[in-house]
């Protein structure tokens, strides 16, 4: 069961209080420990990308942006 689906039930179960706990109980996603999605970008929430070392913890796209002003320099 994807995120976005989870969400749409929880729409769905809002009326019912019974239900949705049965729901929650059985089929809420479980918080990641490890794996690809448990990193993300501190600036766009986006997992792909990730740059972790130095504790960055940006995506490469964020970093391209803001590389300049934390004080990285280029060098081709």
């Amino acid at each position: 069961m994807t995120i976005s689906s989870h969400t749409k039930v929880f729409k769905q179960l809002k009326n019912k209080p019974a239900k949705l706990k049965k729901f929650l109980k059985h089929n809420a996603p479980k918080p990641r420990k490890f794996g690809k999605n448990t990193k993300r970008c501190v600036r766009c929430e986006n997992p792909r990308g990730h740059i972790g070392k130095y504790n960055l913890n940006l995506c490469r796209r964020c970093f391209r942006e803001i590389a300049k002003d934390i004080g990285w320099k280029k060098y081709s």
